[in-house]
């Protein structure tokens, strides 16, 4: 069985977390909590490159919200 996650002819979702982290998700599989739908589906080729250009910043949200928070103290 080949993984789901891998398939380059497959259908995507690209998901987003409270903490402004993507995923790409199989289009058949049901995301999970705390995930929200922001692209799909698609091709697979497609959601890697909006997640490219849209997750430019790989801290979590309240990383980086708590650096500017100390940084403005």
């Amino acid at each position: 069985m080949s993984n789901p996650f891998e398939q380059v002819d497959g259908t995507y979702l690209v998901l987003i977390n409270d903490e402004r982290q993507y995923s790409l998700w199989p289009a058949f599989a049901v995301v999970p909590n705390g995930w929200s739908q922001v692209l799909g589906p698609k091709t697979r080729e497609e959601c890697v490159a909006y997640i490219n250009e849209n997750w430019v910043d790989l801290r979590p949200r309240s990383l980086y919200a708590k650096e500017e928070q100390v940084a403005g103290s």
